[in-house]
């Protein structure tokens, strides 16, 4: 089946590489689709040529924007584009505003839609993301399960258990490929003059804390008390919307935090991989820690990858400065002998297997 790969952010096309790149290894016939929702795709270009992935067939550069103007754009253009090309199947992944675009579009056309990483849950209607990703399953034709636990939440939400497919989560498949890539590319160590285990690594961008400036000061005051209490330095590659928080708050980064600009995804698996301890807001970061091993501090209140929680690579601290720093002592103190809860880093191929198999009505 002639397929769209649809993508906009770079989570999305680090956890669709696999998928691309089994697509290329059997020759099939597909494209890429980028909608521009957080940079230009000349912005991205470097995740694809770092990621050694052949470009995007069409670029839409819708950039940012409050939601429903974003999302209205995309779903206008992104339907120009299925209509043009009429795939048999659009492929979308996660949870943000291109995979709904993405997924509506194709649904409004008859077109099928797979939807790669489906069935996850915070049970926070507050987040966008979770608007995103429920109403993406409901109007998916082929739902991807990264779990088993994920496929009981889509049978619970009255999802018919032959649209459900559980692949391992395709984060897997891109930590082991792409971690390769890095060993081989990224000097970042280096360059930092840091050295492996002697360091933390922070990452802050979701609205939840940014937004909330309440919630963005407090955490800094707990790197503070982190670093104050382990005297490592605390790696903080600084997305733009923190960045321009603190700037218009005043906000100061402590003392023994180092602030980097947006690090590309080489270098950062490079930095997550040799990290102490990382504390984070990511979804993703929460995965990958864990399939690498690396201890995890999550600074939300709810997380959608209560897979990290239950084998015990996570934590979940919120915004809290005191309870940043216990979070950070229990985590340090934990031994890394956790099992990857995650599959065994074939999802790419599994899923490209099953869209072969499926019948092309």
């Amino acid at each position: 089946m002639k397929t769209s790969i649809i993508l906009g952010t770079r989570p999305e096309i680090i956890k669709m590489s696999p998928v691309i790149r089994e697509y290329e290894r059997q020759g099939l016939d597909y494209f890429i689709l980028h909608t521009g929702q957080h940079y230009s795709y000349e912005l991205d270009r470097i995740f694809f040529e770092e990621l050694e992935l052949p470009e995007a067939k069409y670029n839409l550069d819708v950039g940012s924007g409050p939601h429903g103007r974003q999302t209205g754009k995309m779903l206008m253009d992104i339907e120009q584009v299925l209509l043009k090309e009429r795939p048999e199947v659009v492929l979308v992944e996660g949870d943000t505003n291109t995979i709904l675009a993405g997924a509506l579009a194709a649904c409004k056309l008859r077109i099928k839609v797979g939807h790669v990483e489906a069935g996850l849950r915070s049970y926070d209607r507050s987040m966008p993301e979770e608007i995103n990703r429920m109403l993406a399953d409901h109007v998916s034709d082929y739902l991807f399960a990264p779990t088993g636990g994920a496929k009981d939440i889509l049978l619970g939400e009255g999802i018919p258990e032959s649209k459900i497919f559980v692949t391992g989560n395709t984060i897997v498949d891109a930590v082991h490929q792409n971690l390769q890539l890095a060993e081989r590319k990224s000097h970042i160590l280096e360059k930092l003059h840091i050295q492996k285990g002697e360091y933390l690594l922070a990452t802050v961008h979701r609205a939840e804390n940014t937004n909330a400036v309440d919630r963005l000061e407090d955490i800094l005051k707990g790197f503070d008390l982190v670093h104050k209490e382990f005297r490592l330095p605390i790696i903080f590659p600084i997305h733009p919307r923190t960045r321009g928080v603190m700037k218009e708050y005043g906000l100061e980064a402590p003392a023994g935090v180092m602030l980097l600009e947006p690090v590309g995804f080489l270098d950062f698996l490079q930095l997550e991989a040799n990290a102490r301890l990382v504390l984070t807001d990511s979804g993703g970061v929460q995965e990958e820690t864990c399939i690498l091993k690396v201890p995890c501090v999550t600074l939300r209140d709810n997380t959608e990858r209560p897979e990290t929680l239950k084998v015990g690579s996570n934590i979940l601290v919120g915004a809290n400065k005191d309870r940043i720093l216990d979070g950070v002592k229990e985590m340090m103190g934990r031994d890394r002998v956790w099992g990857n809860p995650f599959g065994d880093g074939n999802a790419g191929e599994r899923i490209v297997k099953i869209l072969r198999t499926l019948p092309a009505d």
